[in-house]
């Protein structure tokens, strides 16, 4: 071995550094994205000094007495814990201690976090001193109002009782909506009802990494009919360190926080490549989030390429409510039905004709998948080759995992690779290193897998 890559693995349980060794006749390119250098201290309290379109928080803070900190949980990287010291001074500044600030986490449907889940998210003095509230989507929602759309808007009651709301959230690409980031914020605080409405009521943007749509639009006025106006928004490097702040009025700084991820993460699909490898870092906490946010590069990966997708999986498998990647639940089917009751009534065709699609392509005799989940990974099917999941942490999944063959090692992977290409010399090798993040030289998802709704749901 002569090659050696240095990738990061586990994010939020440990950030450690992961080491790769390849055989010297292995032409390694790694396509890092070109981001700036890690922001200092100074230039997160200038940015907050001077937020766009808006007075400092400390002014807008002024006279208020129940300010609310909404904040994503860790299925996002968004290191918070970077600004908290920060914005409670700002508020200190305005009159108001950390004991009298709420922090809620914005939990969405995936299920209550570990114990320790907000001290990580925000840092564990500003755990210590705020008060602290984990959003529940199956309870404690107040209607608020009504979107154009139709959308009755049920939201986290902690929300409306405020009389300020701010936000910190990150800017990463997302299947749905083109890139997440901004008012979709504010869907980590609804009330499941208001949520499934959202994911079934618009059609996916598949991955085009384009903003323009009927989701992001009644996104935005979800955010504010809720009251958030004011956010923090970060973008991190592939060591999961923020390397540019934007804060205040997100409607006026959104879309170009958008132009400068799809500039700064563009990376250019694995065409000729012989092995490609993605890394699911940072966004590798569990299996449910990786398998959409880290598979996308090897979707493109050509047919007879090896496809090698790395990931920790710290907490498992992992949990989302409306699409949970492996089913384990006799709700599973009642919940389908329900989430069909509240789609609009032009969505239903192209609900059943989807989940009809992927029954057949189950029952055509390439895969033995599931029929709910073997179209997540259709694309593979044009391959005898698997995705090789590598797990460089000890954890339990289930032991079999659609679409992919575990592999707890390494030398195993290595192993894999110089099987699938027996008697070949040189081989061309394609590594994302933060592959959830990395912006693919395309407009459109080719593989009709990435508009079904499993994958648009897993975000």
């Amino acid at each position: 071995m002569s090659a050696l890559e240095e990738l990061r693995t586990a994010a939020w349980y440990g950030d450690r550094t992961l080491d790769l060794s390849f055989p010297p006749e292995w032409n390694v390119s790694t396509l890092n994205p070109e981001t700036p250098p890690p922001l200092s201290d100074s230039q997160i309290v200038r940015a907050l000094a001077r937020p766009v379109g808006q007075p400092p928080l400390r002014i807008l803070a002024a006279e208020k007495v129940r300010p609310l900190i909404i904040v994503d949980d860790l299925t996002r990287p968004t290191p918070c814990a970077r600004v908290m010291p920060f914005l409670l001074e700002e508020f200190l500044q305005a009159g108001i201690g950390a004991s009298d600030v709420t922090v809620l986490m914005a939990t969405g449907t995936h299920g209550a976090p570990r114990a320790d889940a907000m001290a990580k998210k925000i840092g564990p003095e500003a755990a210590a001193q705020c008060r602290l509230i984990v959003h529940d989507d199956t309870r404690d929602a107040v209607r608020v109002g009504r979107t154009s759309f139709g959308t009755a808007v049920y939201v986290n009651r902690e929300v409306p009782a405020s009389d300020l709301i701010v936000g910190i959230g990150g800017i990463y690409p997302q299947h749905s909506t083109g890139f997440g980031g901004g008012s979709k914020l504010a869907l980590g605080v609804l009330g499941r009802r208001s949520i499934t409405r959202l994911h079934f009521g618009h059609s996916s943007s598949k991955g085009s990494y384009d903003v323009d749509n009927d989701f992001r639009r009644e996104l935005d006025e979800i955010a504010r009919i809720i009251g958030l106006r004011s956010l923090v928004s970060l973008h991190v490097d592939a060591g999961r360190r923020p390397v540019r702040i934007a804060s205040g009025d997100w409607e006026r700084y959104y879309r170009g926080e958008v132009a400068f991820a799809k500039q700064a993460y563009r990376a250019p699909l694995p065409d000729g490549a012989d092995v490609v490898i993605s890394n699911a870092y940072p966004i590798d906490v569990s299996l449910t989030f990786m398998r959409s946010k880290g598979v996308i590069p090897l979707v493109h990966a050509p047919p007879h390429a090896s496809k090698i997708l790395i990931s920790a999986c710290s907490e498992g498998v992992g949990h989302h409510g409306l699409f949970p990647f492996i089913s384990t639940s006799k709700f599973d089917r009642p919940r389908r039905l329900a989430r069909y009751a509240l789609a609009r009534p032009r969505r239903i065709p192209q609900m059943v004709a989807g989940r009809l699609k992927r029954k057949l392509v189950s029952y055509s005799g390439k895969g033995t998948q599931p029929a709910g989940q073997a179209a997540t990974f259709h694309e593979q099917r044009k391959s005898s080759s698997p995705i090789w999941l590598y797990l460089p942490e000890q954890v339990s999944l289930p032991e079999r995992i659609p679409g992919m063959q575990q592999v707890h090692s390494w030398r195993g992977i290595l192993d894999r690779v110089g099987e699938q290409h027996a008697g070949r010399g040189t081989l061309e090798v394609v590594v994302y290193p933060c592959s959830p993040l990395q912006v693919l030289d395309t407009h459109t998802m080719e593989n009709a897998s990435l508009s079904s709704p499993e994958l648009q749901g897993a975000d």
